[in-house]
């Protein structure tokens, strides 16, 4: 890989910025342990600490890293009931799309949602205590008149792939996905 072209946006701008084999093995690297010593990365990717660490801080300052945090076990704190569930609105305009967006972004328990497209309007990744404390949040849900025409939960038995790091190099390193 020669240099890749990127555009990208990030707090409402676009920017573009050259990223070569170096700078997707940096990002390879703190996806998958965003604690990596410098000195580690600097070994992982063959150049001096220095400028392993400018080409880190020009993707964090461009927004192509935008935070690290802590993956909790929480198996190891309490037992959860993880549900899918598939949400189809009643009406479709942008009003009905940024209200239902606006109440799922503050709710804490939907941990992830998708906008899609064909028979489904979104799909999200609840986390309750237990199946009735999830019932209890879709009955709030449907009582905030949010416009939800029907919705089918899915109760998660087991995670059998969760957290999966990017595919850089299939994404945007040699085109191959």
């Amino acid at each position: 890989m020669r240099g890749l072209e990127v555009r990208f946006a990030y707090n409402s701008d676009e920017f573009s910025m050259k990223l070569d084999a170096i700078d997707i093995k940096i990002l390879e690297a703190v996806q998958e342990d965003g604690r990596i010593p410098k000195t580690r990365l600097a070994e992982m990717v063959n150049l001096s600490a220095s400028p392993t660490w400018e080409r880190l801080k020009r993707l964090e300052q461009a927004g192509i890293i935008s935070g690290y945090r802590a993956e909790i076990n929480l198996g190891g704190l309490t037992s959860a009931t993880t549900v899918m569930v598939e949400v189809a609105l009643k009406y479709h305009h942008s009003s009905g799309f940024q209200r239902f967006e606006a109440a799922v972004s503050e709710t804490p328990e939907i941990t992830e949602c998708f906008a899609t497209g064909g028979g489904i309007d979104y799909l999200m990744k609840v986390v309750c205590r237990d199946v009735d404390s999830y019932q209890r949040l879709m009955d709030r849900l449907l009582a905030a008149d949010l416009g939800i025409d029907r919705y089918y939960s899915y109760i998660v038995t087991k995670p059998v792939k969760a957290g999966a790091a990017m595919p850089l190099r299939q994404l945007i390193g040699d085109g191959t996905c």
